[in-house]
Formats: structure tokens, C-alpha cells, sequence
């Protein structure tokens, strides 16, 4: 039998895929709200990535928040580039008994902030429910916070990702992610089969798993 944590997780996980290629610079962050195992709120990351998705949900849910459990795809945030109340301020603020968290975020504004934030506050985050599921939103995310540059992957019609890939007139194609990543994009796409995405895998600029099937 399914879990009641495990069926609220993926409902966060699908609100945050409903978004995928919308917020940036953000990622998509899926966030459920629930009392007696039954949602009361579920929210995602908005386009252009804010409000976050826990606001959305505290929002939604008011002061029937305090004793709820938190269920959300990725490690609230501990600081806010805004200077605003950090999303892990707000769940504790917001009084919820549990907060059920899917991966770990390596970001400067969370990498263990947010997980700091809440056990300050009394509360003992349980990360990891669901990771590998959820993992798969953020592998654009992760790779440009590890090097700096979008994840470049071959598609069909680009669906669920931040933009086409297109590199200027005489612009190198590592420079072009550079710019790319830059502007806070972390997932491109180009379209299968074509030039450029052979000669993107001929530089080592495409997905692996992408470039492995071209040849």
C-alpha cells in the first residue's frame, strides 16, 4: 500500500513538472499543504520563478497551516536574494508540524540554510523522500549551479524547457552557454538530428545521455 507521504509527495512533484521551463532563473519547486493526509493547498513555482511555491501554498492554507505537514520537491530556501522571509521562515513561522522535503538544494540561498532554519525552529526536516523522482525537474538546475552553463539536451518540440538554444552569428557555442547561463537559464534544447546538436556532442556541450544516442 502507497503511503499517504509518498502520494502527497508526487502530487508536489507533478505540480512542480505542470511548470518546467517557466521559472527560471528559479527551478520549479512543487509544494503540498496537508491536513489528516488530505491536500489543502497545492502550489508550484509561478513563471518567472516567484512567488515560490511554499508562499503560494501558506497563502492558500491561511491559519489552517499550523499542525500541517509540508511536502516539497526541493530544500526550502534560507535566504532570500530580496531580503524578504526565507520560505523555511515561513513554514516555521506558519506553524507546521512536519516539513517532508524531496532533494537537497546546493544553491547559495539554500545548501543546508533552509534546513538550518527549520530545526532552529524546533522542527526536523525529513529529506529525501522520493529524491530520484524528484531529481530528474532539476538536473538543468544542478548542472548550472555545478559549472555555470544550461544543461543543453536534444528534443523534438522543446516542450518543458527555458528556451531554444541559440548560439549569435559567429559566437562560439561554449561562450553562447556562458551568456545562457548568465542570464539564469538552466535547460535548453535543439532539435533532434540537427546539425547543431552534433556539433554540440562533437564538443562535449550536449546532455551525455543525449549525445550518447546520436552515435
Amino acid at each position: 500500500m502507497i503511503s499517504d507521504d509518498v502520494m502527497l509527495m508526487r502530487r508536489a512533484i507533478a505540480a512542480a513538472r505542470a511548470n518546467l521551463g517557466r521559472t527560471w532563473p528559479n527551478p520549479t519547486v512543487g509544494c503540498v499543504i496537508a491536513r489528516d493526509g488530505l491536500a489543502a493547498a497545492v502550489a508550484a513555482t509561478a513563471p518567472g520563478g516567484r512567488p515560490h511555491a511554499e508562499e503560494q501554498a501558506l497563502d492558500q492554507i491561511g491559519e489552517s497551516a499550523r499542525g500541517a505537514v509540508a511536502y516539497v520537491t526541493l530544500e526550502p530556501c534560507g535566504e532570500r536574494s530580496s531580503g524578504l522571509a526565507s520560505c523555511a521562515e515561513r513554514l516555521a513561522a506558519a506553524g507546521v508540524a512536519r516539513v517532508v522535503i524531496a532533494c537537497d538544494d546546493p544553491s547559495p540561498y539554500a545548501d543546508g540554510r533552509g534546513l538550518a532554519r527549520l530545526r532552529a525552529a524546533g522542527l526536523e526536516p525529513e529529506i529525501g523522500l522520493l529524491a530520484e523522482e524528484a531529481r530528474g525537474l532539476y538536473r538543468g538546475y544542478f548542472h548550472r549551479l555545478a559549472v555555470g552553463r544550461p544543461l543543453v539536451e536534444a528534443s523534438e518540440d522543446g516542450q518543458g524547457f527555458d528556451a531554444l538554444f541559440e548560439p549569435q552569428p559567429g559566437e562560439g557555442l561554449a561562450l553562447a552557454l556562458d551568456r545562457y547561463g548568465a542570464a539564469g537559464y538552466t535547460r535548453l534544447w535543439t532539435p533532434r538530428g540537427g546539425p547543431l546538436a552534433w556539433e554540440l556532442a562533437g564538443q562535449g556541450l550536449l546532455d551525455p545521455a543525449v549525445a550518447s544516442a546520436l552515435r
